[in-house]
């Protein structure tokens, strides 16, 4: 079991930017494939980028591609989340989630674990 915390998090104006970070214990983190997911108030889970175990694969979601970068530090046991032009849909509490296998884990089902989250808000 990896345990997760995430920090970073606050309120930012659009076109504004954010990192996040991530730090685990537990498990070996560099055997498990990382990543980040949201939630909107209303609205379901998505998730917004993972990451290998090596961290020579990423995952985006369309809605943050090209914004969103992940990374990780094995050496700090960290996963991070820079987030750029940011937008009012932006806004959620992210989580940072441990995938179930060595796959990118690009949907929330592929997570077996996750922090409590960190809330974005982005104002307009």
């Amino acid at each position: 079991q990896v345990q997760l915390v995430e920090s970073g998090g606050g309120l930012v104006q659009v076109g504004g930017s954010l990192r996040l970070s991530c730090a685990a214990s537990g498990r070996t983190f560099s055997s498990v494939a990382m990543g980040w997911f949201r939630q909107a108030p209303g609205k379901e889970r998505e998730v917004a980028a993972a990451i290998s175990w090596s961290g020579s694969s990423t995952y985006y979601a369309d809605s943050v591609k090209g914004r969103f970068t992940i990374s990780k530090d094995n050496a700090k046991n960290t996963v991070y989340l820079q987030m750029n032009s940011l937008k009012p849909e932006d806004t959620a509490v992210y989580y940072c989630g441990a995938g179930r296998s060595a796959a990118l884990p690009r949907r929330i089902a592929d997570f077996g674990s996750g922090g409590r989250g960190t809330q974005v808000t982005v104002s307009s």
